[in-house]
């Protein structure tokens, strides 16, 4: 178990934050590397596995792969905070990292893992060595996360909307609270039940930044250094299968106007066609309900139905359900 032990302060500088490129690009390593049968993922390990049996440049991958293994400790320099910034910081990030850093993390994790003759120069941080594992970070980046990106943020700002109507009813400690059954928070501390060690987490004033990760597996993953900034990153429900984008010189539709309105009403019904659309910033029942001027059994009925033909997700959260759009829901929404 993990104890995160939270002052006021802390409770006051915690946040939720958006999809994280270079997080999602670690964990996706593990999972491709693991042993999941997940069938959410199947499809995407197996066009990804394929795509890197193609490249003649996979090789290239080893030190990457090495330092990524599917379970147990992986460095801490690989998912720097500048990452925060978006892709391209966090890779510069990489490559910054003290000498001193990456010696202790690869010490570290040389313990209980094998790695490449070339790990060797990178715990001297020789900037070859530094550079030819970000450019690995990028070529993986493409055939593994960058396709499937839109429904990967789609996911995390679908668990996002329901942390911010966790914080708007209860205040960070709401937010705190909504993260069960993973975690319980109780009394300033927020146990990860799960977590596969004994460890205490002193936030000392610093707060908490809460990453929320398609790719983050079953148990949520934090920094093993203490005196890094505190991360906390946990799994999102995934909303389905992982389709990749429209391909390269295909655009998304552009969002509809009146005439997509219409045509969204033809096809699912005026009411829940009005559903999906109040339903797209993320609304309880209740809150339909009152927004179309229809009953709450009416609001629940229609949900049901949306729901169950994929377009939208619901969560519960004691006695309110909350809906937020899927990949699926939201590109109906967005038809011209």
């Amino acid at each position: 178990m993990l104890r995160i032990f939270f002052s006021s302060e802390d409770i006051a500088r915690t946040r939720v934050a958006p999809a994280d490129p270079v997080w999602e690009l670690v964990l996706s390593l593990h999972l491709l590397q693991g042993r999941s049968r997940d069938p959410i993922m199947a499809g995407w390990r197996r066009d990804v596995s394929r795509a890197l049996r193609r490249d003649t440049d996979s090789r290239d991958l080893r030190l990457l792969f090495a330092l990524n293994p599917p379970r147990g400790y992986f460095p801490d320099f690989l998912t720097p905070y500048n990452s925060l910034q978006g892709f391209e910081a966090g890779l510069a990030a990489v490559r910054a990292t003290p000498p001193e850093l990456l010696h202790r993390d690869l010490t570290l994790f040389a313990a209980g893992n094998p790695l490449p003759a070339t790990a060797s120069a990178l715990a001297r941080g020789e900037p070859e060595v530094l550079q030819h594992l970000t450019d690995s970070m990028e070529r993986y980046r493409d055939v593994a996360i960058a396709p499937y990106w839109e429904r990967i943020q789609a996911a995390v700002e679908a668990d996002r909307t329901r942390r911010s109507r966790s914080l708007l009813d209860g205040g960070a400690e709401g937010l705190l609270a909504s993260l069960r059954p993973a975690m319980q928070w109780d009394s300033g501390v927020l146990r990860v039940l799960d977590y596969p060690a004994r460890r205490e987490l002193h936030l000392d004033g610093r707060g908490l930044l809460l990453v929320p990760s398609f790719f983050c597996a079953r148990t949520p993953v934090a920094l093993v250094d203490p005196s890094l900034p505190p991360v906390l990153v946990y799994p999102v429900d995934r909303l389905g299968a992982l389709a990749s984008a429209p391909g390269e010189g295909e655009t998304r539709p552009p969002a509809g106007g009146a005439d997509g309105q219409a045509a969204l009403a033809a096809l699912l019904g005026r009411t829940r066609a009005a559903v999906l659309e109040v339903v797209d910033g993320g609304c309880s029942t209740g809150e339909v309900a009152r927004r179309l001027h229809i009953s709450p059994a009416a609001a629940s009925q229609h949900a049901t139905v949306l729901r169950n033909a994929g377009l939208l997700v619901s969560h519960r959260d004691r006695n309110t359900v909350l809906h937020t759009l899927t990949p699926l829901g939201r590109a109906m929404l967005d038809q011209p």
